[in-house]
């Protein structure tokens, strides 16, 4: 059983776009990652070219765009250089990391960072032209309900963009049964806090259910693959990391799912899988691109 608390029981009412009362439900307080440097190392490598390249045609100088989750604000910088001379705000949970991202936006114009959630957002309806969130969904008890919150900032005619990866889709060679191990373990921590590690493939769905237009929604998939000598040591090193020291396996332990000695096996899984010289990972991520 999950902790107490581990969780925040919130019910959010507010005036939808038709007039009508919305409620959204229990929201885990959990984020899986957490902030170890060996998540945040994985974060600043994000780019709009390799995270939000289903974007980039539709951006146009002078919007004004909201980025979700924006962790340490890497990727949130780089899609503000698209819209500049627009407005760009981040919002994450943690007020601690958004020191990080104001520290990567130090001088550049029109870009700020706010303390948010995004299943209650502090702006007004019809506030962004462009709402994005990478990688946040799978992290949320309630992914419908962020998708609407995102959906009643933004101005008709803007958009809502959101990209997760797919745990279950992801694959590599040589066969490890390490790494199904892993595998298998985050799905059980992912489970335990009230998160989907399998978003990509749902994202779809989830945005049909939280009212978004079909006629007027773009799906679509892009991967990560890491191949090269250096990619497979950046990879399964930062993984080697997490698995012992972040708050994945913190919560591991404290949900019963594993113990130092099964957390240690795990890592060196990974080392063992990044020095194989023809090791191979590639990541599936399932976006939507919804016209409002």
């Amino acid at each position: 059983m999950v902790p107490a608390d581990h969780w925040l029981r919130r019910i959010v009412l507010c005036l939808d776009t038709t007039g009508g009362v919305r409620v959204t439900g229990a929201v885990s307080t959990t984020y899986t990652h957490g902030h170890h440097e060996s998540v945040l190392r994985s974060h600043r490598w994000r780019t709009a070219e390799n995270s939000a390249a289903y974007l980039l045609p539709e951006l146009r100088p002078g919007m004004r765009l909201l980025d979700v989750g924006c962790g340490p604000g890497t990727l949130t910088v780089d899609l503000a250089r698209r819209v500049t001379p627009g407005e760009v705000i981040g919002v994450d949970r943690s007020a601690a990391v958004l020191d990080l991202a104001r520290a990567e936006a130090a001088g550049l114009d029109g870009v700020t960072f706010e303390v948010a959630d995004v299943m209650s957002l502090p702006y007004e309806d019809a506030s962004f032209d462009v709402v994005h969130a990478h990688q946040v969904l799978q992290h949320l008890a309630d992914p419908v309900g962020a998708l609407r919150e995102m959906r009643r900032v933004t101005r008709p005619g803007g958009l809502v963009a959101v990209q997760d990866a797919d745990y279950a889709a992801m694959t590599w060679h040589p066969a490890s049964r390490g790494l199904d191990d892993w595998l298998e373990l985050y799905h059980e921590v992912t489970e335990a806090n009230g998160a989907e590690a399998d978003a990509g493939r749902r994202v779809l769905a989830w945005a049909l259910e939280a009212g978004l237009d079909a006629t007027r929604l773009t799906p679509g998939a892009s991967s990560w693959c890491y191949a090269t000598s250096d990619d497979r040591a950046w990879w399964s090193g930062l993984w080697a990391e997490r698995v012992t020291s972040s708050d994945f396996a913190r919560q591991a332990v404290e949900h019963g799912l594993a113990d130092d000695v099964a957390l240690e096996a795990l890592a060196e899984a990974w080392r063992s899988w990044g020095s194989a010289p023809g090791g191979w990972f590639a990541i599936l991520h399932g976006h939507v691109l919804a016209r409002v």
